[in-house]
């Protein structure tokens, strides 16, 4: 399975971040949760800060565009496969950066891309 970053990952249950590491989860793929507060989601520990993960497949966005700028730096030395920018979290401008760096990135739901097998 994959490794997946979570950037805006939250403990609280009405977050579609939330709700996504939980079918993450479900789908037995490896999480990485980062978000503002440190906690736990279906056992998966949210991290605060830009920590060091490795062997980053995707990093699905959860951070609205005017909030992104801190995690375009972070977001480039993962390295992920692609980037997939949630409802809400469309940003033409880091989708450039990341065409320019050789990353794909995609406007998608992640709970819709792994329910219908597109994940």
């Amino acid at each position: 399975m994959k490794k997946v970053v979570v950037i805006g990952a939250s403990t609280n249950p009405e977050r579609y971040s939330f709700k996504a590491i939980s079918l993450l989860k479900a789908y037995g793929h490896e999480i990485e949760g980062v978000g503002l507060k440190a906690g736990l989601v279906a056992g998966i520990e949210i991290k605060t800060g830009l920590p060091e993960i490795e062997n980053v497949d995707t990093v699905t966005m959860y951070v609205g565009e005017k909030n992104q700028a801190i995690f375009y730096d972070y977001i480039l030395k993962l390295k992920p496969r692609r980037v997939i920018f949630n409802p809400g979290a469309e940003n033409i401008s880091f989708e450039n950066l990341l065409q320019q760096n050789n990353i794909a990135s995609e406007e998608a739901c992640t709970m819709v891309l792994l329910t219908t097998g597109q994940f």
